[in-house]
């Protein structure tokens, strides 16, 4: 069985509502992943923008969400660790938790979403990059799934 992940926010490949990005309130949007193998140990969310001009820039990062969450609300909160174990490591932005698109203006960016099924839980510090989050990962993924949202900054 495949991984999906899907938003009620917005559709794969659409545009992602204001509300959730720098120029609206700044709130994660809801997530819903399905088919994770019966083995998930933990999950790794990444949310990251590949046509930043700097190179890609991370929006998210979140891991050891534990095997028994399979959705997360609208608005997490940005603390470090949440109250179900899950850490939110740091942004491009140098903060915890979400942070929604805010491109320079231009054309529209893509932002993917990504879910990673791991047949383990991390030890990672919660100021861990997104590099070193890769790294911790490697060789413990069972499977994954994409969301792409798009943004064009209003």
């Amino acid at each position: 069985m495949q991984m999906t992940l899907t938003s009620t926010a917005f559709s794969a490949g659409s545009p992602i509502p204001v509300r959730f990005t720098g120029q609206g309130a700044d709130i994660s949007p809801d997530l819903l992943w399905t088919g994770a193998p019966p083995t998930t140990k933990s999950y790794v969310l990444i949310c990251e923008d590949p046509d930043a001009p700097g190179g890609t820039w991370i929006h998210w990062t979140m891991w050891n969400i534990p095997a028994s969450v399979t959705n997360l609300s609208a608005g997490v909160p940005r603390d470090q660790m949440l109250k179900d174990g899950s850490v939110q490591g740091v942004t491009s932005f140098g903060r915890h938790g979400y942070e929604g698109p805010m491109p320079p203006r231009g054309p529209a960016h893509r932002y993917y979403f990504r879910v990673y099924a791991l047949d383990t839980t991390l030890t990672l510090d919660a100021s861990a990059t997104r590099q070193q989050l890769g790294a911790a990962m490697a060789g413990h993924v069972l499977s994954q799934a994409e969301l792409k949202g798009t943004y064009q900054r209003q």
